[in-house]
């Protein structure tokens, strides 16, 4: 028996190898083709909806809707104002002296006429003292010439005195009348010097930081080396080292106080107008964060020119301030109400688009199908917006899920919620239902 050639070894070994191969082509063609399947049937599953809608496709969208109603709508003017005093008053002391006492509460309200400090009068007293005494000798001898006058006149008219001595005798007694009348005037300055060591409130209002202490001596520019301190008004006073005047104390009325803002010229015609014919506008005052009513009061004044600067006009408005929810320098923002509209068209802001079409609204029709429909807008209040034209009321409007939706898009109302919870009231409160809630900027249509 022949062993077997190295080359029917060979062949051998290759065959079976071979069939592997195959084997394995096979098995990866079924993977890849399964694979792919599996690929499409996923895509094909995605394209259809949740009721088995094909490619393109597409069932109601889910939006909120408010329904447009005509409601009495106030129309508000907004600026930023300054809260100033109806006075700012620094007492100054009318004469000098030694500050014997400082009789006010800093910071606290003062009277008017009510005692503010003392100046040591013992000086202005024996002022006074040594007038009196100037007028009583003068009275003296005033009485005494006129005596004389009196008997020199009788021994005249018996011709036993020369006509001289009884003129020059007349003249004595018109020389000391006059002297009488300047003793009695500088008795009445040297009373109202005395006077002076008292210094009261020129008027009503809230002091401020003690600016000098007692024991100080003062003039009438103010307390001798007074060091600087902050007023009321802003700036600074300093004692007479400084070369300013240092009051005894700064006093500002603010009861009633007033705020000054400014107003656009486009603005200004419709509110210069009523006001120039009595009617009262109501004016807001809110706090910087616009989250607080402080006060309200009524537009007193308006400018009598327009600064060329800035475009506007100067108002004032007038505040009862009874709890002092107002104070000097204080920055507010101002609402003022020029006017209420009776019956505006309003839908929700959030309602209102802007894009390329413009500024429109998605109105629900019939079908629950939505149109785009191009509007205009006017006032604006709180979370409403004034429609000018473009929608009706009662019809429904999309309020959110607007990015979703273009004309003729079919829509399935999920919430729906009024316009406007209730009518807007009139009065001390216009445009605030419950009399709490604060009013949005308004402007005209555009």
């Amino acid at each position: 028996m022949t062993a077997p050639t190295p080359a029917s070894d060979s062949v051998a070994i290759t065959q079976p190898a071979s069939r592997r191969g195959r084997w394995l082509l096979a098995i990866v063609a079924l993977l890849v083709a399964g694979g792919l399947w599996w690929r499409l049937g996923d895509v094909g599953h995605a394209q259809k909806g949740p009721g088995g809608m094909g490619r393109g496709e597409q069932g109601p969208q889910p939006v909120t809707a408010a329904v447009a109603k005509a409601l009495p709508l106030p129309v508000w003017f907004t600026a930023l104002g300054t809260v100033t005093p109806r006075s700012l008053v620094n007492v100054m002391p009318r004469v000098a002296g030694l500050l014997q006492s400082v009789d006010y509460k800093q910071g606290r309200m003062v009277k008017a006429g009510q005692l503010l400090a003392q100046i040591d009068p013992r000086p202005f007293q024996i002022a006074v003292a040594q007038a009196q005494a100037q007028v009583e000798q003068t009275q003296a001898q005033l009485a005494g010439a006129q005596r004389d006058l009196v008997r020199y006149e009788t021994l005249l008219g018996q011709d036993s005195i020369a006509a001289q001595q009884v003129s020059d005798q007349r003249a004595t007694v018109a020389q000391l009348k006059a002297t009488l009348d300047a003793n009695k005037a500088a008795l009445n300055n040297a009373k109202l010097q005395l006077s002076w060591t008292r210094i009261t409130a020129p008027v009503a209002g809230l002091a401020g930081l003690r600016p000098v202490d007692a024991g100080n001596m003062v003039t009438t520019s103010g307390a001798v080396g007074a060091v600087t301190v902050a007023n009321s008004g802003g700036g600074t006073s300093a004692g007479s080292g400084g070369g300013n005047a240092t009051p005894i104390a700064v006093i500002a009325q603010v009861q009633p106080v007033d705020v000054t803002f400014a107003l656009p010229q486009q603005q200004i015609g419709e509110v210069v107008g009523q006001l120039l014919h009595g009617k009262q506008l109501e004016v807001q005052a809110w706090d910087a964060r616009n989250t607080k009513l402080l006060a309200t009061g009524k537009l007193v004044a308006a400018d009598n020119q327009i600064n060329t600067s800035t475009g506007t006009l100067n108002l004032r408005a007038e505040f009862d301030n009874k709890d002092l929810a107002l104070f000097p320098n204080q920055f507010v923002n101002v609402r003022l109400l020029v006017r209420t509209l009776p019956d505006a068209v309003v839908v929700p802001s959030t309602a209102v688009a802007v894009g390329a079409p413009g500024t429109y609204v998605y109105v629900i029709g019939a079908g629950d199908k939505v149109a785009l429909r191009k509007v205009v807008t006017g006032a604006a209040y709180e979370n409403l917006t004034q429609i000018v034209s473009g929608v009706r009321p009662g019809e429904r409007v999309v309020t959110d899920g607007l990015d979703r939706l273009r004309d003729g898009s079919k829509v399935r109302v999920v919430q729906a919620r009024q316009a406007m919870p209730g009518p807007v009231a009139s009065g001390a409160h216009a445009g605030r239902p419950d009399g709490k809630a604060k009013p949005a900027a308004a402007g005209g249509a555009h």
